[in-house]
């Protein structure tokens, strides 16, 4: 009852005409930078930090807030209507979003990603109201032994649903994983795969990756077969959903927070891997099989309603340990401790209009982005109009901006152009795209988790089971590798028979 009466004073807070407009100009900032492939939220907290010096606390955190959830359906725009994800946890948007749209369903594909945006927020929100405390105190006593089994699920999860063979996909996650290798040792501080360059003792980032993974290795690809085949005008398409689009995507809408809001609270948590396991989960429940890989809606309102709920689960550990689990969580950390507030377990007690202000305004965010990028599904979907040439040199244009802003280096470029070309190559060969991203995204932070557990268990490969929720994982793995062939007996049975 205390947080019910406290959430309502914070919506007095952020219903003041000037909050309500800081909300509307972070909405709007974020959702235009989420676009620009590569300039994810936390680079767009980043850049604005300074500018926010003047204004009052809460002003900022709620204008940060509406970056923060802007820019990731920002990043779903542009995954879905161009292959070019703006930010890691828009990766998996594209697997689906990019056929449906390329069959002239991209308005439905964008309705379904702002309604899963919506619902995703507003229930991931809810949880955090009511079980900020228990989360919390559920997320400290995870350890070394359960990440890794966690990562490893993701790893197997993504490497056998997608693509046409699981060799294809363990070879996919095989280059992830060497691309995530470069840099230095984070245990011992050795030099790995840097071949003696400076640049590269910091690692690749992740988001040159997938720029270069999806946009480069996408533009070289359609490059290489525009003379082959001369493009086709793509329909628009209906601007909204159909009572069967409804139908089908309704309970993906429902489930995706309960996978998001859980892994956006752990440490070590974040969008990216609900994201996955989302778009798993949505496969193996959907009717529609035959439609995997070739545009079904499922597969972008699941994720999309997990990465937004994500985001309300980052917040309860920032706010309530003060212990940031995504890179806007560490930036938006900055920005607490600029204005000397130090979040933790004391911070509802000493700053309540700050915290039930801002997690007011997540609710009023989120209407306001439905209300926004709604009705301008049709226009985004537009973009597809655009004569391919000029298209994808402007994709071109503006993956090397993302990828120079990483880190203001010209070999960023090179290693962008790089990637691209691997990103080209697992395109000739059938590679899916995905698998690699994920193992960059989580391979050195699987490998961290590993050496830890051993470490703890002095390197007793026991260490790694010790727990009853890595066993719990594991299980689920055992039960992911042999669904395929317990399938493929049971249907032999029945056939027999």
């Amino acid at each position: 009852m205390n947080a019910l009466t406290s959430l309502l004073d914070g919506f007095g807070t952020a219903l003041t005409p000037i909050n309500l407009l800081w909300a509307a100009i972070g909405v709007l900032l974020g959702t235009a930078i989420g676009v620009l492939p590569g300039i994810g939220p936390a680079m767009a907290v980043a850049l604005l930090l300074p500018v926010t010096y003047g204004l009052e606390p809460i002003g900022a955190f709620i204008m940060f807030a509406g970056i923060y959830y802007g820019a990731m359906f920002g990043g779903s725009t542009t995954s879905i209507l161009l292959n070019t994800p703006g930010e890691s946890a828009a990766v998996v948007a594209a697997m689906e979003g990019n056929p449906m749209a390329k069959s002239g369903r991209g308005a439905q594909a964008l309705a379904a990603a702002a309604i899963g945006h919506f619902a995703g927020g507003m229930v991931g929100t809810i949880l955090l109201v009511a079980l900020a405390p228990a989360v919390a105190g559920l997320a400290v006593d995870i350890g070394a032994p359960d990440y890794f089994a966690i990562m490893v699920l993701a790893f197997i999860a993504v490497t056998s649903v997608l693509g046409s063979s699981r060799i294809r996909g363990l070879a996919s996650l095989l280059i992830g994983l060497t691309i995530g290798l470069v840099g230095l040792d984070r245990m011992t501080g050795q030099q790995r795969l840097t071949f003696g360059s400076l640049q590269l003792a910091d690692g690749i980032d992740v988001v040159i990756v997938a720029v270069g993974l999806f946009a480069i290795g996408e533009a070289l690809w359609v490059a290489a077969h525009l003379r082959r085949r001369p493009p086709e005008p793509i329909p628009v398409g209906l601007p909204w959903l159909s009572r069967g689009d409804v139908r089908r995507t309704w309970k993906s809408w429902a489930r995706g927070p309960f996978i998001g809001f859980p892994f956006g609270a752990i440490p070590a948590g974040g969008a990216e891997i609900p994201t996955f396991l989302s778009y798993v989960t949505e496969k193996r429940l959907s009717r529609h099989q035959e439609e995997w890989g070739k545009g079904a809606i499922e597969g972008v309102a699941g994720p999309e309603s997990a990465a937004s709920a994500s985001a309300a689960g980052t917040l309860v550990t920032m706010l309530t340990l003060g212990l940031p689990t995504t890179a806007v969580a560490a930036v938006m950390l900055a920005a607490f401790q600029q204005y000397g507030i130090q979040p933790g377990p004391l911070l509802f007690e000493r700053e309540p209009d700050l915290v039930w202000g801002l997690i007011a305004s997540l609710f009023v965010g989120m209407v306001l982005l439905l209300a926004l990028n709604l009705p301008l599904a049709p226009v985004w979907a537009k973009l597809l109009r655009i004569p391919r040439p000029y298209l994808y040199a402007g994709i071109l244009f503006f993956a090397s901006i993302g990828a120079y802003a990483v880190g203001g280096e010209v070999i960023d470029l090179v290693i962008l152009l790089i990637i691209g070309l691997i990103g080209f190559g697992m395109r000739r060969y059938g590679l899916p795209v995905l698998p690699a991203i994920v193992a960059v995204i989580l391979g050195p932070a699987a490998e961290q988790q590993l050496r830890r557990a051993l470490q703890i268990s002095d390197g007793s490969v026991s260490g790694l089971v010790g727990t009853p929720f890595s066993v719990t994982v594991y299980a689920v793995i055992v039960l992911l590798l042999a669904w395929p062939l317990l399938k493929k007996a049971v249907t032999r049975r029945r056939a027999e028979h």
